[in-house]
């Protein structure tokens, strides 16, 4: 039913253990260890770009928030209509909130893959996804991309004497399969291999959670879904880990282990490089304010000019005689007798205080 996701899974993990075969050799348990490292290794490479979009999506998220609350508040008792406000704010912001769901949600589908890859190199069980195969029928039967030599050499694979396809709570009939590949294995082998394991991954899933609720913003900390899923992420998610690490293969262990490390080190690195985009546009939007600044000592340029009018240009000047413009646009002093421009003569007198004429 899910073999479009089954058979990449398969093509993946199975090309990086000829990577590493060549230089540990097909049957080494650290081959197929690695294989099962790199395929997460290269599905957090695939996914790189979306999870860069996943950061920004929700740092885009935590600054609309005040204009989210407001909107909540404002329209509490009409839910449709706040609905539509909200999409309309996201897309004046070009906020999809899909994009915040993309890299996790990708992982899910090739996580079942490879649980089911990795379980069907051992059909032995009669349980669901079980074919109730005798361990000569399911060492010479293909999976998937692997033939049956491929099938015999991950049942002869061990990682501290344990095999990297079984688990704590493995049923008695299906240790059968390494009988004669590598010898039957106690449990206590495994539980050896994957108690620390599921330790080392509830941790790993904590701290990752703990480095990105620290980088949230005190007003996204402060709203009830996400602090529900904040206390999630911190603390449900590490426990069930562990609660759920004995049912599961000890590659699958590996797959944890290896897809936190490499989120880990991703947080770090992206949220660096956006850090430092902040800083850069912080720096040149002060050298563009100290540009627009006036030099010491200097006057501001006055860049709204009223423009000149008729009645300006016959104003009077500050000795009291009319203007009139000149070529150059500053206005003039009028001559004596000079007619205004409705025909009548200028009085050469007027606005100077009266003198009597000397005779």
């Amino acid at each position: 039913m899910l073999d479009f996701i089954y058979w990449p899974v398969s093509w993946i993990l199975w090309f990086w253990h000829r990577v590493f075969g060549f230089a540990f050799g097909a049957d080494n348990g650290l081959t197929w260890a690695l294989a099962v490292v790199f395929l997460v290794f290269t599905l957090r490479i695939v996914l790189y770009k979306p999870f860069v979009k996943q950061v920004r999506t929700t740092k885009q998220m935590q600054e609309l928030q005040p204009q989210i609350k407001e909107l909540q508040k404002k329209y509490k008792n009409d839910r449709q209509k706040m609905a539509l406000e909200m999409q309309k704010l996201q897309k004046e912001h070009g906020f999809n909130p899909l994009m915040g769901c993309l890299p996790v949600l990708a992982q899910v589908p090739v996580f079942l893959g490879l649980f089911h890859v990795l379980r069907s190199f051992n059909r032995t069980g009669h349980g669901f996804g079980q074919l109730g195969l005798t361990p000569e029928q399911n060492a010479n039967t293909a999976n998937y991309v692997f033939n049956a030599a491929d099938v015999q050499s991950f049942l002869s694979a061990r990682i501290f004497g344990a095999p990297i396809s079984a688990f704590i709570t493995t049923p008695q009939a299906e240790f059968l399969a390494f009988e004669d590949y590598g010898g039957i294995p106690s449990r206590l082998s495994i539980a050896l291999v994957a108690i620390p394991l599921m330790v080392i991954a509830g941790l790993a899933t904590h701290f990752n959670a703990r480095a990105s609720v620290a980088r949230q913003t005190p007003e996204a900390a402060a709203n009830p879904q996400a602090a529900l899923m904040n206390k999630l992420a911190l603390w449900v998610f590490p426990l069930g880990v562990l609660v759920g690490g004995p049912f599961l293969p000890i590659a699958i262990l590996l797959y944890w282990v290896s897809n936190n490390i490499w989120t880990y080190g991703q947080q770090h690195l992206v949220f660096g490089r956006m850090a430092k985009e902040e800083e850069a546009k912080k720096q040149a939007k002060l050298e563009q304010r100290a540009q627009n600044a006036p030099k010491p000592g200097a006057k501001p340029v006055n860049t709204k000019k009223k423009p000149a009018t008729a009645a300006s240009a016959e104003s009077a000047d500050d000795t009291g005689q009319p203007t009139e413009p000149s070529t150059n646009g500053t206005p003039k002093p009028a001559k004596a007798g000079q007619r205004k421009s409705g025909g009548q003569k200028r009085n050469p007198n007027r606005g100077r205080p009266n003198q009597k004429r000397r005779r």
